[in-house]
């Protein structure tokens, strides 16, 4: 698809065409694309550490499973992720105190029911 829109703009792709490139034409490499993003988040007063954990704040509040953000993450374990993060899931305990209101209530009325 790529390849017919360039056609279409009269660019034609080979082995030395390049997307990305920096600002002389030249291939970018992995290095210079890290410099500029570093660069760019120095000037924003913003880390990629502070980027990721942005990223897992957000699936969290988002309610994404712990083990999804775990795994994407890349922690060894799921007790790592919740140690990190779990301060950002404030309504875990509400829900888990409705869960045990639902369970109780529920007793009750087969307790109610069979005596």
């Amino acid at each position: 698809m790529q390849v017919q829109e360039l056609l279409r703009l009269g660019v034609r792709a080979d082995n030395d065409w390049h997307v990305v490139t920096q600002a002389d034409g030249s291939p970018l490499r992995p290095r210079s694309l890290t410099h500029a993003v570093s660069e760019f988040l120095k000037e924003w007063r913003i880390t990629l550490h502070g980027l990721r954990h942005s990223h897992a704040s957000h699936m969290l509040a988002s309610k994404i499973h712990p083990k999804v953000v775990q795994e994407r993450l890349g922690h060894s374990s799921i007790a790592i992720t919740m140690d990190i993060y779990s301060h950002l899931m404030p309504n875990m305990q509400e829900e888990a105190t409705s869960v045990d209101g639902a369970l109780r209530a529920a007793i009750n009325k087969r307790a109610d029911d069979v005596g």
